[in-house]
């Protein structure tokens, strides 16, 4: 484990040197920390240097009060590429994480190589929905929205409770400082990046589940048609977390756009 504060918190991240290749940095969803990731890294070539963290507010990161701005994750984020000395990476965003790095990419534009958008949109969702889901986890906490939320992220054959890698999922929703779910749903409910991405110029990749609840696919496509030669990928039998539910399919889209953007060579 390794914890730094940067930007006024104390944020938790894992900086592996897999290989001499180019940096990849992850960033990961609502109610989730960055073990989401493991099982796509199985199956992910060593070519690379991989960043992965907990934003503010979950896994073993600093929790913040409630609310938090997207401005804010996104600064926490450009603070710890800069205490690393990490420069031209390709950012692997999921959900709030790709709201993160399309925030990243749009307020420093000369800093990342490439976005790799997953399960994410230029806006999720309206300010009802966050504000009732908001009001829910006050009143109730998290577990009063659990059961929608894992309907939402996973397919039929993999939320079921026999599975132990659903219900390990499960924990870590059920598990997320309650601040930090609060601070973070007020951030997506105030963010709306449809002008910010129209703007950008780097490298795209938008990928999506096709059973997503969540951003289901045509939100997914809607926003990479926003960006100028963004490319889009519908991955099969996969909710709102492909690393999860399709790891292979996935690693293999991040190393292809890799390679494309970096010069490298893409595993066959």
């Amino acid at each position: 484990m390794a914890f730094q504060r940067v930007n006024g918190i104390v944020l938790h991240y894992s900086l592996e040197r897999r290989g001499p290749g180019p940096t990849l940095v992850f960033a990961n969803s609502l109610g989730t920390d960055f073990r989401i990731w493991d099982p796509l890294l199985a199956e992910l070539g060593d070519q690379f240097t991989v960043l992965r963290y907990d934003k503010r507010g979950h896994g073993l990161s600093e929790a913040t009060p409630p609310p938090y701005a997207m401005d804010d994750h996104v600064a926490d984020l450009n603070a710890l590429l800069d205490h690393l000395d990490i420069h031209d990476p390709l950012v692997v965003g999921l959900s709030i994480g790709g709201m993160i790095a399309q925030g990243l990419a749009a307020r420093h534009p000369k800093l990342a190589r490439g976005l790799v958008l997953m399960d994410t949109a230029h806006r999720i969702g309206t300010d009802e929905l966050w504000n009732q889901r908001i009001a829910a986890v006050e009143a109730e906490g998290i577990a009063a929205i659990a059961e929608g939320i894992l309907a939402r992220w996973f397919t039929p054959a993999y939320r079921r409770p026999e599975n132990p890698d659903f219900v390990g999922y499960a924990n870590m929703l059920l598990r997320t400082p309650r601040e930090g779910y609060l601070g973070s749903s007020a951030a997506l409910r105030d963010t709306d990046y449809t002008a910010d991405v129209a703007g950008l110029d780097l490298p795209v990749l938008c990928i999506v589940g096709d059973q997503d609840g969540s951003t289901p696919p045509d939100l997914v496509r809607s926003t990479a048609a926003l960006i100028r030669g963004a490319e889009f990928v519908v991955v099969e039998n996969a909710g709102h977390l492909p690393c999860i539910e399709q790891p292979a399919v996935t690693a293999k889209l991040i190393e292809r756009f890799a390679a494309q953007i970096f010069g490298t060579a893409a595993r066959p």
